[in-house]
């Protein structure tokens, strides 16, 4: 085992020097593209502005004969374009493919200079995570990358599950996991064929009632996914890093996938991915806190002072625990007011609405 003190030095002489903190940088939409497809490599120009994190997907979706196609796609719409504050990520083969290692030694040494972050499929353990920390920290230094390139893990097996909290933990370049639900799903057997989102036979049912116990029976749809992105938030959170739920399938069905994604961020996550334009409306809007919400806590963090004792403010105790709940959506909400000038505004007059009443 090596030495605490050792954590934070780079793996390969010449390598950039990790991270000791995870930039918080607005990641609400992760948004995939098949950059081998060239109509849509050709909307990348227009799409990247309008999304936080800009996804270059070389795994599932891209067919075997294409893995090539997209590896050198994006690599030359890396090149081309100025994504100016919206990140790059690419979303590489698992580790147990025969296209992972051309993956990683073409990108970084072709385009490590603009990726922010490199998503690892299927991580099951540390040592998926300390083979990546080690391989990408020698290309860097071979390239002369200056900044480390994060690394995102996807969590998509049981035994991935069962591991969470070590692999949160498993290098300075963890940036944040996202649940992978369809092929998690998969691994455990579960008798779904959904990606992302519910089941409606996943149920309660009210107990008998009415004189004979025959009249009906309320059902109420359970949450598949909450076991496991409870468990990740908390994993990701005890390790200064973020969580975000993964894919939702079903494209035309806008209303689940909101519902979803609430779920979600308020569970603690920070973000989704988006797999079709109308997605990115949804996010943008799930995982921006709302604007009243933002008032209100600004509200009673200028209430609180330095945020100890207890005052009441519109008949509500707030104490140190809400004055912390508070900074949570107030900060999230100053970052996301820097990148997005029509958040700003709205922040500010519902603020100015709430001082006038």
């Amino acid at each position: 085992m090596r030495s605490p003190k050792d954590f934070f030095r780079p793996l390969a002489v010449g390598a950039p020097t990790p991270v000791h903190e995870v930039p918080f940088r607005p990641s609400r939409m992760i948004h995939f593209f098949d950059p081998g497809n060239e109509k849509m490599a050709a909307k990348v120009p227009a799409i990247a502005p309008t999304v936080d994190v800009l996804l270059g997907n070389l795994e599932d979706a891209v067919a075997a004969d294409r893995k090539e196609a997209a590896r050198s796609g994006l690599v030359k719409i890396a090149k081309a374009t100025d994504f100016g504050d919206t990140q790059l990520w690419t979303r590489i083969n698992s580790l147990d493919s025969p296209w992972v290692l051309d993956d990683l030694l073409t990108l970084v040494t072709e385009i490590g200079d603009k990726l922010d972050v490199i998503m690892v499929p299927k991580v099951e353990g540390v040592e998926d995570i300390h083979y990546v920390d080690r391989l990408l920290a020698q290309l860097e230094a071979k390239a002369q990358i200056r900044r480390p390139i994060l690394v995102h893990a996807i969590l998509e097996t049981a035994t991935g599950v069962a591991n969470v909290e070590e692999i949160a933990g498993a290098s300075p370049r963890m940036q944040g996991i996202s649940l992978g639900p369809a092929d998690l799903a998969a691994s455990r057997r579960m008798k779904t064929t959904r990606v992302g989102g519910e089941h409606p036979g996943y149920l309660v049912r009210e107990d008998p009632h009415g004189a004979d116990g025959a009249a009906p029976r309320a059902t109420f749809q359970q949450d598949l996914w909450h076991y496991t992105l409870a468990r990740m938030v908390d994993a990701c959170a005890a390790h200064g890093i973020l969580p975000y739920y993964g894919p939702f399938g079903d494209i035309k069905d806008t209303t689940a996938c909101e519902d979803q994604f609430r779920n979600a961020f308020l569970l603690g996550c920070v973000g989704a991915w988006s797999l079709h334009p109308v997605q990115i409306a949804v996010a943008k809007k799930v995982f921006s806190p709302a604007p009243a919400d933002v008032a209100w806590a600004r509200k009673v963090i200028d209430a609180m002072g330095d945020g100890t004792g207890a005052v009441m403010i519109d008949g509500k105790m707030q104490d140190d625990a809400t004055y912390k709940q508070c900074q949570v959506v107030a900060e999230l909400a100053q970052a996301l007011a820097a990148r997005d000038p029509e958040l700003r505004d709205a922040y500010t007059a519902a603020e100015f609405r709430q001082n006038k009443e």
